[in-house]
Parts: structure tokens; sequence; C-alpha cells
């Protein structure tokens, strides 16, 4: 995975009319944490942080007030409810050749079995432990031919090399379903309705 470089500025001014002016200024307040030292509270410029934070588990490469070159992935990001626009970042400082625990996404490809069966995402995203400039953006599973009852545990997953399972290798990622499952017994009411009294 490549690095997005983004200039960051130190921030010394906190409580939510800063942070109304930060984002006036088409800014996002954010924090970079981690390694035992201090939370840095940073102002970083916002068209390029929603571009960055496109790529699930980006590895970003701050310059801090262009004295300081530091590491870091995104660990939780605040949106707008309504508008969707950056509220607030926080950053984990990283080091290369260091481990961490990400969330990878789960993508699929195949054709399920004939017969209308549904497949289940149990698990959207994979949890993982791998080193912090080599993290796989996503894995993919093949449902190829999979028939109802059938299930795909996290250790079937074929993971990049230096990646490991940061979960129970027999947790279920996903299900196939049968589509019958959804429809009431015949002659009886489906499950919830009341049958009327005549």
């Amino acid at each position: 995975m490549s690095e997005v470089k983004i200039s960051a500025e130190t921030r010394t001014e906190f409580g939510k009319g800063a942070a109304r002016r930060i984002r006036r200024d088409s800014k996002v307040p954010g924090v970079l944490y981690g390694h035992g030292s201090d939370p840095l509270h940073l102002t970083l410029p916002g068209h390029d942080l929603l571009l960055a934070l496109r790529t699930p588990n980006v590895l970003i490469a701050l310059d801090i007030d262009g004295k300081t070159n530091e590491l870091a992935i995104p660990k939780a990001v605040q949106r707008d409810a309504i508008k969707g626009f950056l509220e607030h970042v926080d950053l984990q400082l990283v080091k290369r050749g260091e481990k961490v625990t990400v969330e990878i996404p789960v993508h699929t490809e195949g054709e399920l079995a004939a017969g209308g069966n549904l497949l289940e995402h149990v698990l959207n995203a994979l949890p993982v432990e791998t080193e912090a400039t080599h993290i796989p953006e996503s894995v993919t599973v093949s449902v190829e031919g999979l028939e109802a009852g059938a299930s795909i545990l996290a250790k079937d997953i074929t993971l990049p090399k230096g990646t490991t399972l940061a979960i129970e290798e027999d947790a279920v990622v996903l299900q196939v379903l049968s589509a019958q499952a959804e429809e009431a017994p015949e002659g009886g009411a489906a499950e919830g309705e009341e049958v009327a009294e005549a």
C-alpha cells in the first residue's frame, strides 16, 4: 500500500467553537496518538484527508508544521450524519515494520449454487494483524457453487503473506441461507402473525 502525504498543523485551540472555525476553513480537527506519547492535536486539510480516507486503512505520511514526519493510520473517523463531511479524525502513530490490528473489507466473487439462495455477510470486515506499512486493502473470497447451509470461516480465507487473523479461526464470515426460510409454512400463519378467528 502506498503512502499518502498530508501536511498538518498543530493546534492549540480546543472546543466546539474552535472546531467549527477549523471546519469553516475546509480543514478537519484531529488527534495523533500512540507509542506512549502525549496526544498531538492537529488540523488537517479536509479535501486531501477525504481523498485519502477513500482507501480503507490508508497509510498517511504526516508532515507536521514542516518539521516532523510521522506515519499514521486512521482509527476513528467522525462524519456529519446528514451531509457526510468530516468532523474529526483520530490517527494512530505507527512505525515501519510494526504490527497493527486492523479490519480489512471482505469481497466475494463467483455465483452461488442455483436455487435462489442468499449470501449473508456475517462479517463485512475481517480483523487481522499485519505490518503497518503493508496493510492489505481487502481479501476476496470465492463463493462459487456454495449451497444453502454452507459457511466460510475465518480460517478458510487465504491471507496475504505477513498477515494473520486477529479473530477466532472458527468465526463465521459468510454463510449461505436458503431463500425458502423466508416463506410462511404451508397451511399455517407465518411466525408472528395471528390467525383470525371466525
